[in-house]
């Protein structure tokens, strides 16, 4: 029996907007751009939602109407639901209508798409058990088995994985890894004595999300008929064939022109028409087949580029000075316990960013540039940080004023300075409004001055000065990364 394993990932980023030098103090929003570019969210994720997620949901709920035997695994960024809720409710109420068939898993991940594991296994473990609690709340089920972002894996990430109690995890079936042996088994990572490795399958996964309408292709135009020959090839040399790619393959990377939903309306029955050919959710698979050996990886091993590694996002100086600048304020963002902050600064930890910062050539290049919404990496790096200078500045003055107000002296009401530090910690109050709280609270945010006091600067004049100060660092950054 061969069985055909397919998981399609959904994602949508927070692209960050043109923010400027000029913005940081002034703007605190990061990622809402009206304009008619692709920088504008809503604008991305209707279009794509009428080019892809309708259509292939449609196409979709049909076929499992239609093949009780077919079924398959979704996952999704946590920033593409929040923007599906925001801008397109009927594609999360066709999504959940998928999923109450009881045939599609949903995968565990990253809320936010992030590298997290390999920078802070803190926040990695924080926005898994997010995405886990926001998948429960919209589809009612708890995912069994992990996919990490642009599918990265390590040996301690599964040993994570199995600690943390998923039954699989997914990876690409690497030749590199693998050697010898065909991906389509599955495997034990070392060290592991339960968790299940599944491996992508890359050469008949790209064949439908990359290759499909290049006119090129020495197979294109490429039939449901032939496909499925070449899945039942693999008859005798494994049990499972995962096929793992975006969901935007379908309708938005492969337009409709291409024959991409004719193709896939007719895939499941011309693959069923092999009696020994059926089809498995990735926790059907776990517990259907034994492992056939080890997989081990101890480097980071990815779905992208020909390195497939993790050079797609930190492959330059750009775009290791931006990552560790980012989680380099994983501390004083956490310690603000601003709700707006916090998520602000999740969002800038989307991987999308640095991808777009790339400065590969070749095919690499093309395909980094073909996402990014942004003239050249370079705009990519300063745009966002701009944006994490505003953040930074906005963290370090409610940090700032959190323990100026709990070096207060309690007010005649009684109450702490801890807890009016309670009350202000998950407002959503900009510089100028959290001043004016801890004010009309009754504290002295500076000391009483002396007889003979020096001048002091004002508020907004520390304010413009750490504003000045941030200026010119960024500046000096600038300079330093682009010099090399």
């Amino acid at each position: 029996m061969l069985t055909v394993c397919s998981y399609f990932h959904v994602h949508q980023p927070y692209r960050v907007k043109k923010y400027r030098v000029f913005d940081i103090g002034q703007d605190t929003e990061y990622f809402n751009d009206d304009s008619q570019t692709d920088l504008n969210n809503r604008r991305i994720v209707e279009k794509v939602a009428e080019k892809s997620y309708r259509p292939t949901n449609k196409i979709l709920k049909e076929l499992l109407d239609k093949h009780p035997e077919f079924r398959f695994n979704l996952s999704f960024s946590g920033t593409a639901l929040d923007q599906f809720e925001a801008y397109a409710p009927d594609v999360l109420e066709s999504f959940q209508e998928l999923v109450a068939t009881g045939r599609v898993e949903i995968l565990a991940d990253t809320y936010h798409h992030s590298l997290a594991f390999f920078y802070s296994v803190p926040e990695f473990k924080r926005q898994v058990q997010k995405h886990e609690r926001r998948i429960k709340k919209l589809f009612g089920v708890r995912p069994r088995v992990f996919r990490n972002t642009e599918l990265s894996y390590r040996n301690d990430l599964a040993k994570w994985c199995e600690d943390n109690g998923y039954l699989g995890i997914m990876a690409e079936g690497w030749d590199k890894y693998l050697g010898w042996r065909s991906p389509n088994f599955l495997y034990n990572p070392p060290g592991c004595s339960k968790i299940k490795v599944l491996l992508k399958n890359y050469k008949l996964s790209d064949d439908i999300a990359f290759r499909f309408g290049n006119k090129e292709w020495d197979s294109w135009p490429l039939s449901a008929d032939t496909y499925a020959n070449w899945i039942h090839s693999n008859h005798g040399d494994g049990e499972t064939v995962n096929l793992f790619m975006d969901y935007e393959s379908f309708g938005e990377h492969q337009w409709e022109d291409t024959g991409i939903f004719e193709f896939l309306k007719v895939l499941p029955e011309t693959l069923l028409r092999h009696p020994d050919t059926g089809f498995k959710t990735a926790t059907e698979t776990v517990r259907a087949y034994d492992a056939k050996g080890e997989y081990d990886v101890p480097d980071v091993l990815t779905w992208a580029d020909t390195d497939r590694d993790l050079t797609a996002w930190n492959g330059n100086d750009i775009q290791r000075d931006a990552l560790a600048a980012t989680y380099r304020m994983e501390e004083a963002v956490m310690k603000s316990g601003k709700r707006d902050l916090i998520e602000k600064w999740r969002k800038l930890q989307t991987s999308d960013h640095f991808y777009y910062m790339c400065t590969k050539w070749s095919n690499d290049g093309d395909v980094h540039a073909y996402f990014s919404p942004y003239e050249s990496p370079y705009d990519a790096y300063i745009a966002f940080m701009n944006a994490l200078s505003d953040l930074k500045l906005r963290v370090d003055y409610v940090n700032q004023t959190k323990e100026e107000l709990v070096a207060a002296d309690k007010q005649e009401s009684g109450s702490s300075a801890e807890d009016q530090v309670a009350s202000l910690a998950n407002d959503e109050l900009d510089l100028e409004e959290l001043n004016k709280a801890a004010k009309k609270a009754g504290y002295k945010l500076q000391k009483e001055e002396p007889a003979k006091p020096k001048k002091k600067k004002s508020s907004a004049m520390k304010t413009l000065g750490s504003i000045v100060r941030t200026l010119t660092a960024m500046w000096s950054r600038f300079k330093s990364v682009f010099k090399k």
